[in-house]
């Protein structure tokens, strides 16, 4: 019977194979003995919703926009929404970057798409622009100035870098508060604010200019 004999060579590869495997399982093994230790400091691994890409204040969560990663439960934001179900259908609040975690701060309470980015406190007021298509859009700041007529006509600033939330598209036939061209917008306001407007839409003609975005 033919009995083949390993070379010095062949038997030397063995051994190094055999060394390698060796300290590998080593290496994995210590790897998950720190990740063991580290667990009472870091606590189990949990799911949390993640953006799957950049998304913008006002988008609705749809289920490709998003995604579910596990992570350490001290690394997991609190109120962070942990199955996607939670999370879809709800409106963001903010601004989301690809990666960030999706809380129940990060997005508005129930409601529509406008209704559920007011705060508390505060509303939401539409103004037509008079300007053209594209020029604005929501998270920009204007100014809303009023002129009144009658025999002493006067100009009056009745909101100042006021917020944008949207930028409302409108065909010809659709209304326009105060009267104006170009699509509408709808402004956050304080309540005070709302009456002014209100009162300025009614009575004066209203004016939209732009304001730099640090206005407030």
């Amino acid at each position: 019977m033919f009995v083949r004999r390993w070379s010095l060579r062949s038997k030397a590869l063995v051994l190094i194979a055999l060394a390698a495997g060796a300290g590998s399982f080593t290496l994995v093994r210590g790897y998950a003995a720190e990740i063991e230790a580290l667990r009472p400091a870091t606590g189990d691994v949990v799911p949390v919703v993640v953006a799957g890409g950049d998304l913008t204040r006002g988008s609705v969560i749809e289920e490709d926009a998003v995604r579910l990663e596990r992570i350490p439960a001290a690394y997991a934001p609190p109120e962070a929404f942990g199955a996607l179900e939670d999370a879809l259908g709800r409106t963001l609040a903010t601004d989301l970057a690809e990666g960030e975690a999706v809380t129940t701060t990060r997005v508005g309470g129930n409601g529509g798409p406008v209704a559920s980015l007011v705060a508390s406190g505060l509303r939401a007021f539409v103004v037509g622009s008079g300007l053209p298509s594209g020029v604005l859009e929501p998270g920009d700041r204007v100014d809303v100035i009023a002129t009144f007529g009658g025999p002493r006509p006067y100009t009056d600033t009745v909101g100042s870098g006021l917020e944008i939330l949207s930028v409302v598209e409108q065909d010809e036939e659709t209304f326009q508060a105060g009267g104006a061209t170009g699509p509408s917008l709808v402004l956050l306001v304080s309540p005070e604010t709302a009456e002014q407007l209100a009162h300025a839409a009614a009575f004066g003609q209203i004016t939209v200019t732009i304001a730099p975005l640090d206005a407030v």
